[in-house]
């Protein structure tokens, strides 16, 4: 088991940028793949990014691409999110999850992920 907390939420003005990290616990953290998803008031909870266990492969929401970087420290058990020219419909809760599965079909669906942090929140204001 894995437990995650997030940090480096706020609030910025648009074209602003945020750098979100995710330290986990437990000495297993190269065995999970990992991703971030967000939340915004009244919307379901949707897919921003995903980075495999040795962090050679990444995969993105297309509304993030060019935008959002995903990297992961697997000697400091730690997944980051750098986030660039946020946007006002950036505004979420985010995310970091982690899936001890290997196989990488249906990465972008919150059920593959059994292992949630609490958020944090990211405002951005026009």
């Amino acid at each position: 088991q894995v437990q995650l907390v997030e940090s480096g939420g706020g609030l910025v003005q648009a074209g602003g940028s945020l750098r979100l990290s995710c330290a986990a616990s437990g000495r297993t953290f190269s065995s999970y793949a990992m991703g971030w998803f967000r939340q915004a008031p009244g919307k379901e909870r949707e897919f921003v990014a995903r980075i495999t266990r040795s962090g050679g492969s990444n995969y993105y929401a297309d509304f993030v691409k060019g935008r959002f970087t995903i990297s992961r420290d697997n000697a400091k058990n730690t997944v980051s999110l750098q986030m660039n020219s946020l946007k006002p419909e950036d505004t979420a809760v985010y995310y970091c999850a982690a899936d001890p599965s290997p196989l990488s079909g249906g990465y972008s669906f919150h059920t593959r992920y059994p292992y949630w942090g609490r958020g944090t929140q990211v405002t951005v204001s026009s």
